[in-house]
């Protein structure tokens, strides 16, 4: 049977070697100090809260926090408030105008790549997720969605052309695993097309495609100097899934900085 959030605060506090008595009248003395009786915690509240389910309000989960010397957030986690799901959970609140985000603005915990595998590519289009061999945490916002049920992410090498202009070289890409299925029809101009990231034996790719008969083309942007190429499907290329999401630089890219052979004579 799982812990009560009170009985892991008083598993906390003991674990501290602090009384009720010592709680309170710390309470007390961060009463004094802000100037805000509401941060005081009576050994009564204290009791209710670690024996009979009371919930603590915000004030005095920060009066605990502060003399327990743990982080608001993990004490919130007590109660089953995850606050670093909250970049996952912003679809369900959709807000019709352009703004600010801060919601994460001291956000915690969340997870990085701390070693990524030294055969990373920065040419060739690359399954990042697959790259990184161990993941560790600082506060940095957003890049624990690396690790989000149902996506991957990947990066389009620097000397990948397959959908340029409309995907530069360079860019991150966000991938639906769980829409791998090939649209042959039903879009009405090219930024509708479904773009998909695909694997095969010896690179990825992230291109257009046509599923016909067994037979897997990807296509290329018409201005791109890449060539379509067919595929045994499932045999020689795999779906992983289809682009959803990007993060690209507009405006400044130019291949000598990046490293990359002249743009062909027929894109200028």
């Amino acid at each position: 049977m799982s812990m009560t959030g009170g009985q892991h605060l008083k598993r906390l506090r003991e674990q501290l070697g602090l009384s009720m008595r010592d709680v309170e009248e710390a309470s007390f003395a961060l009463a004094r100090r802000f100037e805000n009786p509401e941060l005081h915690v009576p050994i009564s509240r204290i009791s209710d809260i670690e024996s009979k389910g009371v919930l603590p309000n915000i004030f005095r989960l920060f009066s605990l926090s502060t003399i327990y010397g743990r982080d608001y957030r993990d004490l919130c986690g007590f109660y089953g408030i995850d606050w670093d799901a909250i970049p996952s959970a912003l679809q369900c609140a959709q807000i019709p105008k352009t703004h600010l985000f801060s919601a994460l603005r001291n956000a915690l915990n969340l997870k990085v790549p701390v070693v990524v595998d030294p055969a990373f590519d920065v040419r060739r289009t690359t399954n990042v997720v697959r790259m990184i061999q161990k993941w560790g945490t600082v506060p940095a916002s957003f890049l624990s969605q690396l690790a989000t049920t149902g996506h991957t992410y990947a990066f389009v090498g620097t000397e990948d052309f397959t959908m340029y202009p409309i995907i530069m070289p360079g860019t991150f890409l966000q991938v639906d695993e769980t829409r791998a299925e090939i649209i042959n029809e039903g879009w009405r101009s090219e930024y509708e097309r479904p773009i998909y990231f695909i694997e095969t034996r010896e690179e990825f790719i992230c291109a257009w495609c046509k599923l016909s008969n067994g037979q897997l083309m990807t296509q290329p942007h018409p201005l791109s100097p890449a060539t379509p190429r067919v595929f045994r499907h499932p045999q020689e290329a795999e779906v992983i899934g289809r682009i959803v999401g990007i993060a690209m630089r507009l405006g400044d890219w130019e291949p000598d900085k990046m490293g990359v052979k002249k743009t062909p004579a027929r894109l200028n």
